[in-house]
């Protein structure tokens, strides 16, 4: 089987993601296919302030409950309040409407992160 890996995200070894672009963290394809179907997630507020490589949140599953980690340093400016109603929109479209938060970061932090071809090495 194969996962959706975008090309323009970065990578954690515990399968979260960062668009560097605007900020968006979410989980990756992988992650939200090994975890099932996604009932629950657990965020920050907006304002709070998560750090690289703690855990920010919990999304839980049918299967599991798993600790999110953050990708990068930063104060969270948005929350996909969406997922409250529809935690599912992690598995259907886990780097669109899936995502689950917003941060203003350092891009010095994507240096410690995966790229695309080392996220897909990883999963294979």
């Amino acid at each position: 089987m194969s996962f959706e890996v975008p090309d323009d995200l970065y990578y954690l070894e515990s399968h979260e993601w960062i668009r560097p672009e605007d900020g968006k963290i979410g989980i990756t394809d992988f992650a939200q296919d090994e975890l099932g179907d996604v009932v629950f997630v657990e965020t920050p507020d907006e304002g709070d302030e998560i750090e690289q490589g703690e855990t920010f949140g919990v999304v839980e599953s049918i299967k599991a409950v798993s600790d999110l980690y953050a990708p990068v340093s930063g104060e969270v400016t948005a929350v996909n309040d969406t997922l409250h109603d529809q935690p599912e929109l992690v598995n259907e479209e886990p780097f669109e409407g899936g995502w689950m938060l917003e941060v203003d970061f350092d891009e010095d932090d994507l240096d410690d992160l995966l790229t695309p071809e080392e996220y897909r090495d990883q999963i294979q």
